[in-house]
């Protein structure tokens, strides 16, 4: 895990601690990023840096889950994760189109929710 916000990086890490999985949590400023994250398997990405992971941060066959969305230069989204990582990855969510449609859909199902338990 790349990020140690409370809205992504802890409760992902807390799922997949959840399911047996060995975690390591990082950020943008562990030292020797690279180093550390060539070791996942799966690795998710959630910092609000654009383009902060690239093709040397990943090992190939690793599945690489990018959350992040960030205003690129042209008014469009990008992600955390540099594009050139799909070379190496054994796979690549999108930016856009990926991870940030779920999170949205889950939003606005848990406000749906509330909305009716508060009558």
């Amino acid at each position: 895990m790349v990020g140690r916000s409370v809205v992504v990086g802890k409760p992902v890490a807390h799922l997949l601690l959840d399911r047996h999985a060995t975690v390591t949590i990082c950020h943008s400023r562990t030292p020797d990023l690279a180093a550390i994250t060539r070791q996942a398997d799966v690795l998710v990405v959630a910092t609000g840096r654009a383009g902060l992971i690239g093709p040397r941060h990943v090992s190939p066959g690793t599945t690489v889950i990018d959350v992040g969305t960030n205003a690129s230069a042209d008014g469009g989204l990008v992600g955390d994760v540099d594009p050139a990582v799909a070379e190496v990855a054994a796979g690549l969510t999108p930016v856009p189109g990926g991870v940030g449609p779920v999170t949205t859909a889950l939003l606005l199902r848990h406000v749906a929710e509330a909305a009716a338990a508060a009558g």
